[in-house]
């Protein structure tokens, strides 16, 4: 019986919105949306940054305005998988936080790490790869299918111990797993004040290094049941 700490990717390990204005450019150079795209893109991006915008992350930003722009649904998924090709150059600066691979040797100590993401592998190991933390993780799992093929992972890794499932959308990357029973970390803009459930909450996942450090540690000392809403994390 052993914890584990499942890892959303985008909005979570990587943050910044060069993927995601990658995306824009691809889906202003591919299709024939309305003039200023690029232009409102950056604009609600700034008030998702300020945590006053209605949309779930940059990506449903980019979608969203494409398909008002009249991008058609081809267009932005092709332009989309154009833009993961892209992950880590120039055209798409990925950021993480500061000692990430510090963080994750510690916690693996302890837990198993498991990457779960919706979004393909191209571009992603490449970047894990550049962060020098890929071996880091014990699973690495592309194109899940979150919420139903989250669900199904929880599912596996909690019948072997206690589970922390950590990510910036909560109908996403959280809510599949706090319905099995796992403990639930909420990052982002919005983490702050959005109005749902979680066990710790933070602008960023540095914000919530020590917690994890207490959380895997306590998990690992007794697999008995997963740490609740109780234990004292929550912020």
């Amino acid at each position: 019986m052993a914890p584990s700490i499942v890892f959303d990717f985008d909005g979570t390990l990587a943050i910044g919105h060069g993927p995601v204005r990658a995306y824009a450019a691809c889906v202003a150079d591919g299709a024939a949306v309305e003039p200023g795209f690029i232009e409102r893109v950056d604009a609600e991006l700034a008030r998702y940054d300020a945590g006053a915008s209605s949309y779930r992350d940059g990506y449903d930003i980019v979608g969203s305005l494409a398909e008002a722009a009249g991008a058609s649904d081809g267009d932005r998924a092709a332009a989309y998988e154009r833009s993961r090709t892209r992950l880590g150059s120039g055209l798409a600066v990925v950021d993480t936080i500061a000692d990430l691979d510090s963080a994750l040797e510690r916690l693996g100590r302890t837990a198993r790490l498991v990457l779960a993401t919706n979004a393909p592998e191209t571009g992603v190991a490449a970047v894990l790869d550049a962060w020098g933390v890929r071996d880091r993780f014990d699973e690495l799992h592309y194109t899940v299918g979150k919420p139903v093929g989250l669900a199904r992972l929880i599912k596996r890794l909690i019948a072997e111990g206690p589970v922390l499932a950590i990510g910036d959308i909560f109908e996403f990357d959280l809510a599949p797993a706090a319905a099995l029973g796992a403990d639930t970390a909420l990052v982002g803009a919005t983490a702050a004040t959005a109005p749902v459930s979680v066990t710790m909450r933070g602008r960023s996942l540095a914000d919530l290094v020590p917690d994890l450090h207490t959380w895997a540690a306590s998990a690992a000392s007794s697999t008995s049941a997963p740490l609740g809403a109780g234990s004292g994390i929550e912020r």
